[in-house]
């Protein structure tokens, strides 16, 4: 099965983002390196969590905004970009290279909510050795996967059709509708998903990084300049979440096992 492997922000102010998002989960930032890609990578203790750049200008463009989005691994981007078009995805950049770090392709489910494919080279030995993976539930990781799709039925036999996921328990959430928990490894939740809300303009994924407590996390936000949209509440289970936006304009979630 396919999952989630990477993350990344675009946002309008690179310096102003970095800052906020170190402020709020305590990340390191340096330079990825790759000649001729301005892209922060973005680290905790040692391990990698995620990335961050400038809106690509064939992006700003089309009016795409500041935005957290997710890479799912596959062996082979090309391939699976064929798959999401004859799913009644769409694909909004095709496979393109990065030297030394692997393919990818930017696609979009049959309503647009919009994920990137990712085909990565073996990291050099130097890298390897200087990089650890995270522990499970470790404060300043991704913790949480949440589609609000355009409709639950299609977009879980779009996904499950092209990456094999598998369902977990469907939770009543009232007039929402079931959420519905997803596996991508495995037997355990790696996210779930729901029909969106009426408020939400377009269907999206939404990312939940680890906190130890949400209340001191939700001061960090406003703190930085964020806002709070939603929460803290808690969840099924006995987690606690929240969702936010930073000062640019890009959601991202929390979820902490204290409140």
């Amino acid at each position: 099965m396919a999952g989630f492997i990477w993350y990344d922000v675009m946002t309008t102010d690179t310096v102003a983002a970095t800052a906020f998002y170190q402020g709020v989960f305590g990340w390191q930032a340096a330079d990825s390196g790759v000649a001729g890609q301005d892209y922060t990578v973005l680290s905790k203790d040692g391990a990698m969590v995620g990335g961050l750049m400038a809106i690509p200008p064939d992006a700003a463009a089309m009016g795409v905004p500041p935005c957290w989005m997710g890479y799912i691994h596959v062996d082979d981007v090309d391939a699976m970009v064929a798959r999401v078009e004859a799913a009644g995805g769409q694909v909004m950049k095709p496979g393109e290279d990065i030297p030394t770090i692997g393919r990818f392709a930017v696609v979009a489910d049959p309503h647009g909510a919009g994920f990137l494919l990712f085909s990565p080279l073996p990291p050099p030995p130097e890298a390897a050795a200087t990089c650890r993976q995270p522990a499970p539930g470790e404060p300043g990781t991704v913790g949480w996967r949440e589609l609000q799709a355009g409709s639950l039925d299609a977009a879980w036999a779009f996904y499950a059709g092209l990456f094999g996921w598998t369902k977990g328990e469907a939770i009543d959430i009232g007039p929402m509708g079931p959420y519905q928990l997803f596996a991508t490894d495995g037997a355990m939740p790696a996210g779930g998903m729901m029909t969106k809300v009426p408020e939400a303009p377009a269907p999206f994924w939404l990312y939940y990084f680890n906190v130890a407590a949400i209340d001191a996390a939700v001061a960090r936000v406003g703190a930085g300049g964020g806002t709070v949209v939603h929460g803290p509440m808690q969840v099924p289970g006995g987690q606690w979440i929240a969702q936010c936006f930073d000062p640019q304009g890009a959601m991202f979630g929390m979820v902490a096992p204290h409140r």
